[in-house]
């Protein structure tokens, strides 16, 4: 699914804006809310969650439907060609309508959906409602539990005779935020058009052998015209398979990125796909970007801000990148789900590089609130593999051009160690899958939970070895001399297993502001220090290729006893003001290179 542009032969509407809105009351759709205009709607801005723009504690705990509803028009200008509608994400699941008519559904809340309207719209104005639903279970990626009560919650049992209002119960550690999320857009090709392109490059000496697949509808012939960052030409090609050499390469590194465009005609269709050169691999406990060994500095993030939740905001994702830039980091994952597009081409632009992540994150049902007395097969019970298995190859359909995505993770904190067997064969069917249906065959992963390591076989079987541990503060809190000697015996098992390792998650909560001149935890101080006792370990390993903090920023999660608006382990606060780790980290990374390190 190509990324919608305007040009010379693609027209392009964009739909953000304010719409109408109303939370469905239960008889939303027996009312037919879809087919006429909304009686009493309030007002909402798309793209955005909708859970914080207004002052409601019903609207952010809402459970179920929500209704959004805008009237469009097409220009007859447009008569004759193409026309689709096209959502960036919607969360979790959509049904969208248009003059009252089903036109499509979604499933999933992270990944872009499309469908042709050309022969469904009305010469005058068109209603287009889009019924959303927030509700997160043991079919839904990310999973949220059917047994009742919340991770973060209380902890003791309910008082009998209560009925405590129906709200979601996420197995994840951020809040469900829902709605219209990214942009929605119309837009146009001829009725004859380019489908889909992929671009496998690889690098032979100082050139660039690359191969190229061009999916069209229709009969004609197609050309390619491959430009530098000059827009020079530097090659050229013909047919809807094939390979084209450029001479001379200029490669696309971390931070230092280089972009070329590929140019393809179809009849009276046109469409630019930009590319890098770069290769990756994995060899032995190395992980090799253009041939040499690449650090992995960098954070977990969040797409997560004031009032806009999980909201596309491009300022700001403008302003994180300067972030890590200023902060010396070269890398971070989309944890836990795949980012938009625009933060795609953002990093291929600046030169980041990314692990891509799924949205399976809380597949363990023995986990937080999902456990509900007594340990049961997260793989038994949970019905999420169908949908899992979807969700790693619309991923990857979607983000195989990048350069800047090197690896891919299919799921985040698994409960891989309880039941090693069933994980394994949940995982490695859609490990693969990745493989498979990734162009460019790149590393793929999934992130640890902390656990009996030893009993774990899904973790050994996948390319990189990436953990979430959190020695120093879930574990020995406060004593950061056990931390160090409990990550030196972790570290000396998965040493053995002679593939890289890296830790996609390590962090403290940190209340800004809060200082001691003795460490203690929740300080600012004792950040510092958690992060310098981690350091000290993993600088000792030479198969050790990788930091990621937990996280980024602060970021909003459910209400519960454990935290305090929101998860406080950011570097940095919610609205990016720099705790002291930032500064720490900032003269850490700064001192190691990206390559070579080790």
């Amino acid at each position: 699914m190509l990324y919608p542009v305007l040009n010379s032969s693609r027209t392009l509407i964009d739909l953000s804006g304010i719409w109408s809105f109303k939370a469905d009351d239960g008889t939303g759709f027996q009312q037919q809310w879809y087919a006429n205009k909304l009686k009493n709607p309030m007002t909402m801005a798309v793209p955005a969650s909708y859970n914080d723009q207004k002052e409601s504690i019903d609207l952010r705990d809402h459970y179920g439907y929500v209704f959004y509803q805008r009237e469009i028009a097409i220009p007859k200008t447009l008569e004759g060609q193409r026309i689709v509608l096209r959502f960036g994400a919607v969360t979790h699941y959509a049904k969208v309508y248009l003059n009252g008519q089903l036109i499509t559904e979604h499933k999933g809340g992270f990944l872009p959906f499309e469908v042709e309207i050309q022969d469904k719209v009305k010469s005058q104005n068109n209603l287009l409602t889009v019924a959303v639903n927030n509700v997160v279970d043991y079919s839904t990626l990310p999973v949220g539990s059917e047994v009742g009560g919340n991770m973060l919650g209380g902890v003791l049992p309910p008082v009998p005779g209560v009925t405590p209002k129906k709200q979601n119960a996420p197995n994840f550690d951020f809040f469900n935020y829902a709605g219209i999320h990214r942009p929605v857009k119309i837009y146009s090709t001829p009725k004859k058009f380019i489908e889909d392109i992929t671009i496998v490059p690889s690098l032979e000496g100082t050139k660039a052998s690359v191969y190229y697949k061009i999916d069209t509808i229709g009969q004609g012939e197609t050309t390619l015209t491959i430009y530098d960052e000059e827009r020079e030409v530097v090659a050229e090609a013909k047919g809807n398979e094939g390979t084209f050499i450029i001479e001379n390469v200029h490669l696309w590194q971390p931070l230092n990125a280089y972009l070329y465009a590929a140019e393809i005609t179809f009849g009276e269709d046109r469409y630019e796909q930009s590319f890098g050169v770069r290769t990756v691999e994995v060899k032995d406990s190395q992980f090799l970007i253009n041939g040499k060994p690449f650090y992995f500095k960098g954070f977990g993030k969040h797409e997560d801000f004031i009032a806009h939740g999980r909201g596309l905001d491009e300022v700001l994702n403008v302003k994180d990148l300067s972030l890590l830039r200023w902060i010396g980091a070269n890398s971070f994952r989309t944890s836990h789900y795949p980012y938009s597009e625009e933060m795609m081409n953002l990093c291929d632009r600046e030169g980041f590089v990314v692990i891509d992540e799924t949205p399976a994150v809380g597949v363990n049902v023995n986990f937080g609130a999902m456990s509900g007395g007594g340990k049961r097969d997260t793989f038994e019970v949970l019905h999420t593999h169908q949908h899992h298995h979807d969700v790693v190859v619309d991923m990857i359909e979607r983000d195989k051009n990048h350069p800047c995505i090197v690896m891919w993770s299919i799921a985040n904190e698994s409960d891989t160690t309880a039941f090693p067997e069933s994980s394994y064969n949940y995982y490695k069917p859609l490990y693969d899958l990745a493989h498979k249906v990734d162009p460019q065959n790149r590393p793929v992963t999934i992130v640890g939970v902390q656990g009996e390591y030893k009993t774990d076989k899904t973790l050994p079987a996948m390319d990189v070895i990436c953990l979430n541990r959190y020695y120093g503060w879930y574990i020995y809190g406060g004593d950061l001399n056990a931390a160090k000697q409990a990550l030196s015996i972790e570290l000396d098992y998965w040493k053995t297993i002679g593939k890289p390792i890296i830790f996609t998650e390590y962090g403290a909560d940190t209340v800004a502001g809060l200082h001691l001149a003795t460490p203690t935890m929740f300080t600012e101080e004792y950040q510092v220090e958690f992060l310098r006792a981690n350091h000290e370990i993993f600088d000792k390993y030479d198969c050790f290729v990788g930091e990621h903090v937990w996280n980024f920023a602060d970021f909003q999660t459910i209400q519960g006893i454990m935290r305090v608006e929101g998860n406080k382990k950011g570097a940095f606060t919610r609205d990016r003001r720099p705790k002291l780790a930032a500064h720490y980290l900032q003269n850490r990374w700064t001192q190691i290179p990206d390559f070579e390190y080790k």
